[in-house]
C-alpha cells in the first residue's frame, strides 16, 4: 500500500476497544478513516476536527442494507477503500451444553456472517482497483479453545478458515489478507461487551464456571495495550512483506507456540493410525 497517498481505512466496531483506538491512530497519521458503529452518536467524538478525512457511519454488521449503504457512502466520499478492518464482534460465555441457541446464532451473525457480508460488499471495489488489504479480527481463541467460550471460539475458528481460503483467492488480484489474533487486552471485551449464560449444572462449575469467574476478575488487568496493539496492526498492513497472521501480546505468542508443539506431538503419536488409513501402496 502506498502510504504517501492517504489510504482509506474502513473500520467496523469503533465504539470501543481496538476499533476506536485504530481510528484515532489512522486519523492522527493524516490518513482517511471511515469509522462505523451500531450507534453513530457513540463515535462522533472520534471524527470531530477531521471533517476532510473522516466519516462516522451507523453500521450494524448483521444488517445487509446498512452494510451496502455504508460501503457506498465510503466509496462515494473517498473514491475507494484501501483497508477493510473487520473488528466488530463480541464474546459469549456459556458451557456448550447450556448454550442458548438464540444467543449462539446471534453471535455467529455478528462475528462470522457479518464479517463475510462486509467483505463481499467491499471486494468488488478492491478487485476493480487490483489493490486492497482485508484485516479480519480473529483471536488467540481462533487458534485454541478454553472452557466457557466454546461458541466464541467456533466463530473465530470459522474466521480463520475463511481467511485462509480468501487469502489464496484474492492474492492474484493484488489483495492481501491479515488475521489479527489478540490475547487478553484492555478493550472492554470482558466488560460490557460479552453475553453470558450462567452455569447452572454443578458438573461444569469447576471448568466453565471457574473460568467465567476468573475472566470477570481479570477485567482491567490484562497485559495487552490497545495502543501498542493498533500500532502493530498498522505496521503489519504497511510493511513490504505481508503475512497472513499477527499474534498480539506475549501471552498469545506463548500459547500459540505451545499449541503448535501440542499439535505436532498429537500428529506424531497417531502417525501409524493416520498412515494406515490409506489404501496400501501396491493397490
Amino acid at each position: 500500500m502506498d502510504t504517501t497517498n492517504k489510504p482509506v481505512w474502513f473500520i467496523t466496531g469503533c465504539s470501543t476497544g481496538f476499533g476506536r483506538e485504530l481510528t484515532k491512530q489512522i486519523l492522527a497519521r493524516g490518513w482517511n478513516a471511515v469509522a462505523t458503529a451500531r450507534h453513530a452518536y457513540q463515535i462522533q467524538d472520534l471524527v470531530a476536527g477531521y471533517e476532510n478525512t473522516a466519516l462516522a457511519l451507523p453500521l450494524d454488521v448483521t444488517d445487509p442494507t446498512q452494510i451496502a449503504t455504508a460501503v457506498a457512502k465510503a466509496q462515494a466520499t473517498f473514491g475507494r477503500i484501501d483497508v477493510l478492518v473487520n473488528n466488530a464482534g463480541y464474546g459469549y460465555f456459556s458451557s456448550i451444553e447450556e448454550g442458548e441457541e438464540e444467543k449462539i446464532r446471534a453471535q455467529f451473525e455478528t462475528n462470522f456472517f457479518g464479517l463475510v457480508n462486509v467483505i463481499k460488499s467491499v471486494l468488488p471495489g478492491m478487485r476493480e482497483k487490483r489493490h486492497g488489504h482485508i484485516v479480519n479480527f480473529s483471536s488467540l481463541g481462533g487458534l485454541l479453545g478454553f472452557p466457557s467460550t466454546g461458541y466464541y471460539h467456533a466463530t473465530k475458528f470459522a474466521v480463520e478458515g475463511l481467511s485462509e481460503s480468501l487469502a489464496q483467492e484474492v492474492a492474484p488480484l493484488g489483495i492481501k489478507v491479515l488475521l489479527v489474533e489478540p490475547g487478553p487486552f484492555r478493550t472492554d471485551w470482558l466488560g460490557r461487551s460479552p453475553v453470558r449464560t450462567p452455569v447452572q449444572l454443578e458438573d461444569y462449575q469447576a471448568t466453565t464456571g471457574a473460568r467465567m469467574k476468573n475472566s470477570e476478575e481479570r477485567e482491567g488487568h490484562q497485559q495487552g495495550d490497545p495502543v501498542r496493539g493498533c500500532e502493530a496492526i498498522i505496521q503489519a498492513v504497511t510493511q513490504a512483506t505481508p503475512y497472513l497472521r499477527l499474534l498480539l501480546g506475549k501471552l498469545a505468542f506463548d500459547m500459540a507456540m505451545e499449541k503448535t508443539i501440542s499439535l505436532k506431538e498429537n500428529f506424531e503419536a497417531m502417525k501409524d493410525l493416520t498412515l494406515g488409513a490409506d489404501f496400501p501402496a501396491s493397490l
